[in-house]
């Protein structure tokens, strides 16, 4: 009887470790840098994750929100209220059904997520910068085989990705 090979599955594992190890370490090392504005700010942690939601899935039912949160509708309701009441998101009835609610990123919503984009984008340029042009093609390529993976978990794979 063959045994499975346990080694390749334990050796993954323990570089999966490593590797999110290392991805602390880094996190530690370049000190991200929050800019004051969102320390001032009184949005909570919970409108930040509606945001996130729609700036990545776009426009949503309230319903389709909540669940993707682990929230009740009635949760997400008060915090989309408030989100409206800052003019980050716009809220209106589906065309077809006027009883669901369809939230979207305002002009200011979208503005204000991607500014965290940019500022997320400026850490990695600092990361990259001062490598060999070797080690930006290896950066580069785990860069592709993370991008591959990410979109054949989400099912939205793209053989136009190199």
């Amino acid at each position: 009887m063959l045994k499975p090979n346990n080694d390749k599955a334990r050796d993954s594992k323990t570089l999966v470790h490593q590797i999110l190890k290392l991805s602390a370490e880094i996190f530690q090392a370049i000190k991200l840098r929050i800019p004051p504005e969102w320390l001032m700010s009184d949005m909570t942690v919970a409108q930040l994750r509606v945001l996130l939601f729609l700036y990545t899935d776009g426009q949503s039912r309230m319903s389709s929100i909540a669940s993707s949160l682990g929230i009740a509708v009635s949760t997400a309701t008060g915090i989309i209220d408030n989100l409206v009441k800052k003019e980050l998101i716009t809220r209106s009835a589906d065309a077809e059904d006027r009883r669901v609610v369809i939230c979207a990123l305002s002009p200011q919503g979208q503005k204000t997520m991607n500014r965290i984009w940019v500022q997320g984008q400026s850490q990695m340029e600092k990361l990259l910068h001062g490598l060999s042009p070797e080690q930006l093609e290896k950066a580069k390529e785990v860069a592709e085989f993370l991008l591959i993976n990410a979109q054949s978990q989400s099912g939205h794979f793209n053989e136009n990705t190199h």
